[in-house]
């Protein structure tokens, strides 16, 4: 079966998202242009695909089957007639959205421009059903990874929040309570300056003109901040160009500018100017420690206090701010040993992940333009099983 000529606005409608009401216990998931952000008592859409609309995620692509909150920076997608959505969703990510965007400050998608994107797709819904099923199935285990990380993430955080946060240690009952600089902490814990123990280390800008579209021999993944998220950067770097700006997965990063404060682990390659690579010097401050702390609401609190700027956030200068409350050694290093196995874990699912999606992202256009002819395979989709 071959794919035929059309304009995306052919397939599908479009609709405005709206402005969101954030609730922390709402039913609903709200979506802005890098995917989930938030909760809402109220929905306004349903079983539709989200299109980042603007700045550094725009032409970013989700499904969401339930019910859910569009946001305004967001243009919401639903199927004409019977196509289908799981397969427009994947037709979409093969289709580079974001150049076709327009924009003088940053990037913008609108319905307009996306109406008119000429592409190639396969008519018969049972068709792209297969496809889709195909697909899906390495979305469905990469999904299970990702819940599995956030399980073993929130279990490290809340452990992090009740020893080092609300002071619920082992043994903190025999531990005097003492005030220090005007509040009551546990005798021993002495507020000292991170970079003390931490080197924040920028990345490297090597010009767009050296940007390459695929990875060759001698080159590296290059990592935007916009790529955190993802993990999954579309751009590679030739290693004369990363000046030593190199990451291993086992590096914490943190973005201070553009998206300030995004803490992520888990990359391997250059990575640029917005990122800093967490360098940690001596034994003072452990691994799982520094990642649990620069995830924390006080170190989150001061990257957004001393961030700077319009329409660009620049939070470099935070890291002289950054002035925690440091627990005894012993106490430390033994939330190292706790927490430690659980990082270990996530760097392996992370890994995993982005196996999957590599061997997805290999897969989708060969099923996509027809070169893997799907129509003789067994099957089913869905609808079919159910009959």
């Amino acid at each position: 079966m071959k794919p035929i000529q059309t304009q995306l606005g052919q397939i599908v409608n479009f609709y405005n998202g709206a402005e969101a009401s954030f609730i922390d216990n709402g039913q609903y998931t709200i979506y802005g242009s890098n995917g989930p952000i938030g909760k809402s008592r109220n929905f306004n859409n349903e079983n539709a695909i989200i299109v980042g609309r603007v700045g550094a995620y725009c032409g970013s692509i989700e499904i969401e089957k339930n019910k859910f909150w569009a946001s305004d920076n967001t243009i919401v997608i639903k199927p004409r007639s019977d196509n289908n959505l799981e397969y427009l969703s994947y037709l979409l990510i093969r289709t580079p959205l974001r150049s076709y965007a327009g924009g003088a400050a940053q990037p913008l998608l609108t319905h307009t421009i996306l109406r008119t994107i000429n592409l190639k797709f396969f008519g018969d819904s049972r068709y792209q059903g297969q496809i889709a099923d195909i697909l899906s199935n390495y979305d469905n285990l990469i999904d299970i990874n990702r819940r599995r990380i956030q399980l073993l993430e929130k279990a490290a955080r809340l452990l992090f929040r009740e020893w080092f946060v609300y002071f619920r240690f082992p043994g903190h009952e025999k531990v005097k309570i003492v005030n220090y600089e005007g509040i009551h902490v546990p005798e021993g814990w002495n507020r000292e300056k991170l970079n003390k123990y931490v080197t924040f280390k920028r990345g490297v800008e090597p010009g767009s003109d050296n940007y390459l579209e695929s990875q060759e021999d001698g080159t590296f993944p290059f990592y935007r901040v916009s790529d955190l998220g993802t993990r999954n950067p579309e751009i590679f770097v030739d290693e004369l160009h990363t000046k030593g700006a190199l990451l291993e997965k086992k590096d914490i990063v943190v973005s201070l500018d553009g998206s300030v404060g995004i803490v992520s682990m888990g990359l391997d390659g250059c990575y640029s100017t917005g990122i800093r690579k967490l360098i940690i010097k001596g034994g003072r401050i452990n691994r799982s420690f520094l990642y649990c702390l620069m995830k924390s609401h006080y170190m989150q609190g001061v990257i957004n206090a001393y961030s700077k700027g319009t329409t660009i956030q620049h939070a470099g200068e935070s890291v002289k701010h950054m002035n925690p409350l440091l627990p005894p050694q012993k106490l430390m290093d033994t939330f190292g040993e706790i927490i430690e196995p659980a990082i270990d874990e996530v760097l392996t699912l992370l890994d995993q992940n982005q196996k999957l999606v590599q061997a997805r992202d290999l897969l989708l256009p060969r099923l996509m333009s027809g070169a893997i002819d799907v129509s003789e395979f067994d099957i089913k989709t869905p609808q079919e099983e159910e009959t």
